[in-house]
């Protein structure tokens, strides 16, 4: 009687992990990567630094360590190259502007700085649709509602669990509360919206600094949460049955919550999780937090991108938009 229980354990953890992990990321190689002055009031996390080109020099090295770390662990991916022209010093973030789901869905969203918008780009989307096989059933384009002055930016500004359908969003300049409820309704998911801040009182730019959601365990930084939503949200993602991994306010401010569950599938790695995450968020964590997080992965990626994570303000998590399978 033991055995059968235990394959069915297993059987239901696996179907977890293809419901909330991806096997398959875009990434987008920068062109002219650097501080981004129209994002800067709202992002608090970015630094500006003197050398233009030293800067785009490093982020291609750092770049090209997230992809090769990726590549090594299995994880499939599409690599689209930046226009050198008109500049976009965040394309590298595509997971702002676009999403792919598993009935085929492709959500291109609205972005708060102009210069952002720029980064969408339809032959981007051919790519993933070429390299990676995701076959598009319609698009969902909420980019006009740029001119009504909403904003959504992807899975910035919505952190999901695709298991219990549910988007989890912090409003901010970037996250524009009926555009969630809208975004939910259209999509088959449930809103949480509540308030969070980086604890001076500034509004968090983005939902996935403070929170992130695996298979078997969800970070969070509670106490950027404001004290009205804190007992709700932390019941809702403990009802979700994953492990609760609790960060304070200094690894926040490290990208300690900015990481990413994948998953790799196939003859070599059946089922595998592979947790990403930056160096810089790797140092914030105390060894039972680093415990934890290492007994619900497979496998850690660590990868530095501190060029990245101080003139752009996002880390590793913000570099990868997740292409799931279609559902049959």
């Amino acid at each position: 009687m033991i055995e059968p229980q235990c394959s069915s354990n297993a059987a239901r953890a696996r179907a977890r992990q293809t419901l909330q992990c991806a096997p398959a990321v875009l990434l987008v190689r920068p062109a002219r990567f650097g501080f981004n002055p129209q994002t800067a009031e709202s992002n608090r996390f970015q630094r500006d630094a003197p050398s233009v080109d030293s800067s785009q020099a490093l982020a291609l090295v750092e770049f090209e360590s997230l992809r090769s770390a990726l590549q090594s662990a299995g994880v499939r991916q599409c690599v689209a190259f930046d226009t050198h022209e008109p500049i976009k010093p965040d394309a590298l973030f595509p997971n702002n502007w676009v999403s792919f789901h598993r009935d085929g869905t492709i959500v291109l969203y609205p972005m708060h700085a102009p210069n952002r918008r720029l980064e969408r780009r339809m032959e981007i989307l051919a790519a993933v649709e070429r390299e990676l096989r995701f076959r598009r059933r319609r698009v969902l384009d909420l980019s006009p509602q740029e001119r009504r002055g909403r904003f959504l930016e992807g899975t910035g500004s919505l952190v999901l669990d695709h298991v219990e359908r549910v988007a989890y969003a912090c409003r901010s300049a970037r996250t524009d509360e009926s555009l969630v409820r809208e975004w939910a309704r259209l999509m088959a998911y449930e809103p949480e919206l509540f308030d969070a801040s980086d604890g001076s009182g500034t509004a968090l730019y983005h939902t996935n600094v403070m929170l992130a959601i695996g298979s078997r365990c969800a970070i969070i930084c509670s106490d950027a949460l404001a004290l009205p939503d804190r007992a709700r949200v932390l019941e809702r993602l403990r009802a979700s049955g994953r492990e609760l991994i609790e960060i304070g306010l200094p690894a926040l401010r490290g990208f300690a919550g900015n990481v990413l569950e994948l998953r790799v599938s196939g003859e070599a790695a059946a089922a595998q999780s592979v947790l990403v995450m930056s160096a810089r968020a790797r140092a914030t964590l105390s060894d039972a937090q680093w415990g934890q997080l290492s007994d619900a992965a497979d496998r850690m990626l660590v990868v530095a991108v501190p060029t990245i994570e101080t003139l752009g303000g996002g880390s590793v998590r913000c570099m990868l938009a997740e292409v799931p399978e279609r559902d049959p």
